[in-house]
C-alpha cells in the first residue's frame, strides 16, 4: 500500500501569483509540511482560501496487514470516519455506537469517571444524522449507550483503538467501492461498484447487495471503445458483459480504478517486497518498543499508586491513633472529675453521720435527765413514760440512721478507691499509645515514596531496549496470543451488538426508516449478509496464469 493511501486533509492558498500554480502547507498532528503544487484540468475556485480534500484512492483489504506505518493508519482512520458520519458508507445502527466508543478511546485514552462526566461528548460528532433521527432517543441516551462500551476499552493506545476501528468498518457492505452511473444494452440504469476484490453490478435502489460480480481472478480482460465498456470473464462459457457510461472522462477515471485495484489484488497475493518487509519489520519493532514503554509507565503508575495507597494508609492510621489518644486523654479527664466528686460526696456523708451521732448522743443524754427528774404525780408519771418511749424510738431511728450512712460512707470510700483504679489505668493506656511508634512495621513496599518526597527515585531512566531473538520471539507469541484473543471476543462482539439492537428497536421510529435500512434488515433476515473480510478469505488468492495467447488484463 506504499503510495496508495493518502490523507484527508485541509490545505489553504498561500500565494496564487502564478496561474494554476501555488504554495501549500499540511499541518498533521505528527508534522507540518509546505510544498509547491501545479493543478491541471481543473476548475479551481476563485475565493481564497482555496481547500482540497486527499483521499485515499485504493482501499485495503485487510487493514490490519496493509497499514503498516501509524501516520498512514490515522490518516485512513480519519477518513473512512467521516465517510460513515457523512453516510457515504452505510453503517447499522447499533455497529455505529460501537464504532464511535472506539473514536472515543482513540481521542480521549481511558475512560476516567472523574473527567469523562456526563455531557462531555454533547460537542462530538460521533454517530451518523440518519441514526439519529431514526430513535427517539436523546443525546444523553446515546451518550450513555457510547460510554458504556467506551468504559471496556480500557488500555487501548490511540492506534490500537484506530485499528479496531478500521477492522469493523472494513466489513461494511459500501465500504470501499467506488459507485458509477452505467447503462446495460437494453438501456437500463445499473451501478457500477469497482472496490479492492473486483467490480460488481448493482440496482441504483440497492447499493448494499451486488446482482452480479466479478472478481478479479476471474476476469480475462476488461476493455473500453468510446463509451462502451467491456468485462470479459475467464471463463468463456460465461457471457460477457458490456455496459456503456456518460462520459469519456468517466471511462478513464473507471480504467485507473481497474487497473490499480487489480495491481494491488495481485500484489497482494504474492510475496511482501524487500522494501515492505524492511516496512513491516519497523513497524514490528516500533510496536514493541511501544507496549514495553507501555508496559513500563504501567508498572511506574503500579508503583505509585501503591506508594500513595500505603502513604494513605499510614495517615489514616495516625490520625485514628490521634483520635484514639484524644478519646483516652478525654476519658482520663472524666475520670478525675468523677474522683474528685466522689470524694467531696463521701466527705459531707461523713460529716452528716457525724452530726448524726451528736444527736444520738444528745437524745441519750435528755432521756437520762427526763428519768431523773421523774414527777411525782401518776400523770406526771405516765406522760413522763410516754416522753421516755418517743425518745427511745426517737434515739432507735437516729441509731438507724447513724448506721446507714456509716455504710453510705465505706460504700463511697470503696468507690472513691475503684474511681481512682480506673484513673490509673487511664493514665496506664495515654503512657501506652503516646509511647508507641508512630509508623508502625508494614509488609516491605516495592516502590520508594511518591514523587513529591525529594527521596523517592524511580526506576533508572536509562532502560535500554535491546531486542535480543529470545524477546521476538516472545512477543510474536503475544501477538499470536492477542489474534486468538481477538476471535474468541468477536463472538462476544456479536452477542453484544446483538442487545443494543434489540435494546433500541422498541425505540424506532419507522416511518424514518430510509432504502438502505430497510435493505439492510432484509438481508439480515435472510441472513444473507456476508462479512467482507471473510469474503477476502474466500477469494482465490492464487494469481491467474496467463500464456502468451491470452489478451492483456486491460486495454
Amino acid at each position: 500500500m506504499a503510495g496508495a493511501i493518502a490523507s484527508r486533509m485541509s490545505f489553504s492558498s498561500l500565494k496564487r501569483k502564478q496561474p494554476k500554480t501555488f504554495t501549500v502547507r499540511i499541518v498533521t498532528m505528527d508534522a507540518e509540511m509546505e510544498f509547491n503544487c501545479e493543478v491541471l484540468d481543473h476548475d479551481v475556485s476563485k475565493e481564497e482560501p482555496v481547500t482540497f480534500h486527499f483521499l485515499a484512492k485504493f482501499y485495503p483489504e485487510n487493514a490490519e496487514e496493509e497499514l503498516v506505518q501509524e501516520i498512514t493508519q490515522h490518516l485512513f482512520f480519519l477518513q473512512v470516519k467521516k465517510q460513515i458520519l457523512d453516510e457515504k458508507i452505510y453503517c447499522p445502527p447499533e455497529a455505529s455506537v460501537l464504532l464511535a466508543s472506539y473514536a472515543v478511546q482513540a481521542k480521549y485514552g481511558d475512560y476516567d469517571p472523574s473527567v469523562h462526566k456526563r455531557g462531555f461528548l454533547a460537542q462530538e460528532e460521533l454517530l451518523p444524522k440518519r441514526v439519529i433521527n431514526l430513535y427517539q432517543m436523546t443525546p444523553e441516551m446515546w451518550e450513555e449507550r457510547i460510554t458504556a462500551w467506551y468504559a471496556e476499552h480500557r488500555g487501548r493506545a490511540r492506534d490500537e483503538a484506530e485499528m479496531e476501528y478500521l477492522k469493523i468498518a472494513q466489513d461494511l457492505e459500501m465500504y470501499g467501492v467506488n459507485y458509477f452511473a452505467i447503462r446495460n444494452k437494453k438501456g437500463t440504469e445499473l451501478l457500477l461498484g469497482v472496490d479492492a476484490l473486483g467490480l460488481h453490478i448493482y440496482d441504483p435502489e440497492n447499493r448494499l447487495t451486488p446482482k452480479i460480480s466479478f472478481p478479479w481472478n476471474e476476469i480475462r480482460n476488461i476493455s473500453y471503445s468510446d463509451k462502451e465498456f467491456t468485462i470479459k470473464p475467464l471463463d468463456k462459457k460465461i457471457d460477457v458483459f458490456k455496459f456503456n457510461s456518460s462520459k469519456l472522462r468517466v471511462n478513464k477515471l473507471i480504467l485507473q480504478l481497474c487497473i490499480g485495484n487489480h495491481d494491488l489484488f495481485m500484489r497482494r497475493r504474492k510475496a511482501d517486497s524487500l522494501e515492505v518487509q524492511q516496512m513491516k519489520a519497523q513497524a514490528r519493532e516500533e510496536k514493541a518498543r511501544k507496549q514495553m514503554e507501555r508496559q513500563r509507565l504501567a508498572r511506574e503508575k503500579q508503583m505509585r499508586e501503591e506508594a500513595e495507597r500505603t502513604r494513605d494508609e499510614l495517615e489514616r492510621r495516625l490520625l485514628q491513633m490521634k483520635e484514639e489518644a484524644t478519646m483516652a486523654n478525654e476519658a482520663l479527664m472524666r475520670s478525675e472529675e468523677t474522683a474528685d466528686l466522689l470524694a467531696e460526696k463521701a466527705q459531707i456523708t461523713e460529716e452528716e453521720a457525724k452530726l448524726l451521732a451528736q444527736k444520738a448522743a444528745e437524745a441519750e443524754q435528755e432521756m437520762q435527765r427526763i428519768k431523773a427528774t421523774a414527777i411525782r404525780t401518776e400523770e406526771e408519771k405516765r406522760l413522763m413514760e410516754q416522753k421516755v418511749l418517743e425518745a427511745e424510738v426517737l434515739a432507735l431511728k437516729m441509731a438507724e440512721e447513724s448506721e446507714r450512712r456509716a455504710k453510705e460512707a465505706d460504700q463511697l470510700k470503696q468507690d472513691l478507691q475503684e474511681a481512682r483504679e480506673a484513673e490509673r489505668r487511664a493514665k496506664q493506656k495515654l503512657l501506652e499509645i503516646t509511647t508507641k511508634p508512630t509508623y508502625p512495621p508494614m509488609n516491605p513496599i516495592p516502590a520508594p515514596l511518591p514523587p513529591d518526597i525529594p527521596s523517592f527515585n524511580l526506576i533508572g531512566d536509562s532502560l535500554s531496549f535491546d531486542f535480543k531473538d529470545t524477546d521476538m520471539k516472545r512477543l510474536s507469541m503475544e501477538i499470536e496470543k492477542e489474534k486468538v484473543e481477538y476471535m474468541e471476543k468477536s463472538k462476544h462482539l456479536q452477542e453484544q451488538l446483538n442487545e443494543l439492537k434489540t435494546e433500541i428497536e422498541a425505540l424506532k421510529l419507522k416511518e424514518r426508516e430510509t432504502a438502505l435500512d430497510i435493505l439492510h434488515n432484509e438481508n439480515s433476515d435472510r441472513g444473507g449478509t456476508s462479512s467482507k473480510h471473510n469474503t477476502i478469505k474466500k477469494t482465490l488468492v492464487i494469481p491467474v496464469s496467463r500464456t502468451d495467447d491470452q489478451p492483456p488484463f486491460l486495454h
